[in-house]
């Protein structure tokens, strides 16, 4: 169990972080984790394709219902255009939950969109950041290290339970 306000950084713990990638389009998903894998940043992930998975996943619902395996994340990575449910609905749930453990899970928008509207709906949600993926390879690869350093090295996390 992490104390609250713990820093996680490669220093601080072995642990493994937590993460719930939530993102449709399957050759996205494995660029992520490869370039975590890549640049050894500790973690697991575990995906998700479509808004309602993710939303079952975090409230622990059917399938995700135990937390042995399914254990709330450090961090949840959420695309915008998915099947079932938009990125910026299951933004909108996790935000308004009576879980206050779900709050303080940073939400960090992973998308293609450039969309003014879409950058302006997901900060209205709470999202903790909007990050938009490059369609350069180096430069994913670039930006999956700097989100991994940043949110998972150097950022203070709440207690996670």
């Amino acid at each position: 169990m992490l104390e609250e306000g713990t820093m996680l950084s490669e220093d601080a713990h072995s642990a493994p972080l937590i993460i719930l990638l939530v993102e449709d389009d399957i050759p996205h998903a494995e660029l992520v984790k490869r370039g975590f894998e890549a640049h050894q940043i500790a973690n697991r992930i575990y995906h998700v394709a479509d808004g309602e998975a993710a939303l079952d996943y975090l409230f622990r619902q059917g399938v995700y219902a135990d937390p042995v395996t399914s254990p709330r994340p450090h961090m949840v990575l959420l695309d915008l255009r998915l099947p079932r449910l938009s990125g910026i609905e299951v933004l909108r749930e996790i935000r308004a939950s009576s879980d206050r453990n779900l709050h303080t899970v940073p939400v960090v928008v992973l998308t293609t969109s450039t969309a003014t509207q879409d950058v302006t709906s997901a900060y209205e949600q709470h999202a903790n950041s909007y990050l938009v993926k490059p369609a350069d390879f180096a430069q994913f690869m670039q930006l999956i290290h700097d989100l991994g350093f940043y949110w998972l090295g150097r950022n203070y996390y709440s207690v996670a339970s």
